[in-house]
């Protein structure tokens, strides 16, 4: 993703630390500026936990909520942009050595090219001083447990994506690239415009093989199947490369990703009876992917500080007195019970009851108020 403005989903529960030398030095910086480690250990604590919410980062700043067992605080931790001339003085030290740039676009941030720009006066991993704090807690220490939390899980995304660290110095992937390519020699455009215009043979006669005749089908081969799954090979392909993970994770679910993403199976019913797959779970897969598959499937009891966040957002959206059982929010009403269900990754899912069976009805949000009033 490019831009200026960048949104990561809540990390949720579980333990991990900073595994790349950039992600270490990023939280070295945060150790080095505190004068008291007891908000560090328990901000540590706070990101394993998951308590930290969806992350945005822009230019200079790091935005989070951050929930405590008692409140929900707003958090800020700035990092100086670079000036221009600091970014034209860094995009020299890329342009320099062609490895630099590629090492950034497969997620690596070389050692030498971090020495090289500090020689130069370009500051790219922040030091003593230079993470700078700011929350709505009433805690005086900088920085406060909210804060160390959100730097902590700052330091995973630096791990997964470094283009990260370039965005809080203040441009995005495309206007490094853009700014980091070697310049070509070459004439200008006005000379070029400005020479004679040169006479030019007539284009050869066309050669090679005569066009391919074309075939009729083979029997017993549909030609709107094998579009399909030309079609279905090229999306799994796509996705494959852009996350790195297949689109599904055994031959069950493949049949209902097939029967959620592909309209053209409307026109095709033998196809859809052949994948046999369950139209609650092809409705889920449509609501929100495997994620949404798993909510539909597998009921979870969220441990205590996930209950405290989810009863926050619950009683601040206003919303009717709900039975609880487990990750499932039920409230009876006149035109139908509604029930949202709490994801695993933090969001509600919403549900309408329809002949006695739930089914998932809108787009998954992390706004109780708004999934709660999705349009069946």
């Amino acid at each position: 993703m490019s831009g200026r403005v960048r949104g990561f989903p809540a990390f949720g529960k579980g333990v991990r630390h900073a595994r790349s030398w950039w992600g270490r030095a990023w939280l070295k910086a945060l150790e080095d500026t505190s004068l008291d480690q007891a908000p560090l250990r328990q901000g540590r604590k706070y990101a394993h936990a998951g308590l930290v919410g969806t992350i945005t980062v822009s230019p200079g700043r790091l935005d989070a909520v951050v929930h405590d067992p008692d409140d929900t605080y707003r958090t800020t931790v700035r990092l100086t942009p670079l000036t221009d001339a600091e970014w034209r003085r860094f995009f020299d030290r890329v342009a320099g050595k062609a490895g630099h740039l590629a090492a950034l676009l497969d997620h690596e941030v070389p050692r030498d090219l971090v020495d090289a720009a500090a020689d130069a006066g370009v500051p790219l991993l922040p030091g003593i001083g230079d993470l700078d704090p700011e929350c709505t807690c009433p805690g005086w220490e900088l920085p406060c447990r909210h804060a160390a939390a959100l730097c902590h899980q700052a330091s995973w995304l630096l791990d997964a994506d470094p283009w990260v660290l370039l965005l809080l110095r203040g441009r995005d992937r495309d206007e490094v690239v853009a700014g980091a390519r070697p310049t070509t020699t070459g004439t200008l455009a006005t000379t070029a415009y400005a020479a004679p215009p040169v006479t030019l043979p007539d284009d050869p006669p066309p050669a090679g093989p005569d066009p391919l005749p074309e075939f009729d089908p083979a029997p017993g081969l549909d030609p709107a199947v094998l579009r399909l799954l030309v079609a279905d090979a090229a999306a799994k392909a796509r996705d494959l490369l852009a996350t790195g993970r297949p689109p599904a994770a055994d031959e069950r679910r493949d049949r209902i990703r097939m029967a959620a993403t592909h309209p053209a199976l409307r026109d095709l019913p033998e196809v859809l009876d052949r994948l046999a797959a369950d139209p609650r779970a092809v409705r889920a897969w449509q609501q929100g992917g495997p994620a949404a598959l798993d909510v539909l499937e597998h009921p979870w009891t969220p441990d205590r500080a996930e209950t405290n966040r989810a009863r926050t957002a619950w009683d601040r959206a206003e919303l009717p007195a709900p039975t609880v059982r487990a990750n499932r929010w039920t409230v009876p009403g006149p035109d139908g019970d509604r029930q949202l269900r709490y994801g695993r990754d933090g969001l509600w899912y919403p549900y309408r009851a329809r002949a006695g069976r739930w089914w998932p009805t809108g787009a998954p949000t992390r706004d109780p108020a708004t999934a709660f009033t999705d349009p069946d």
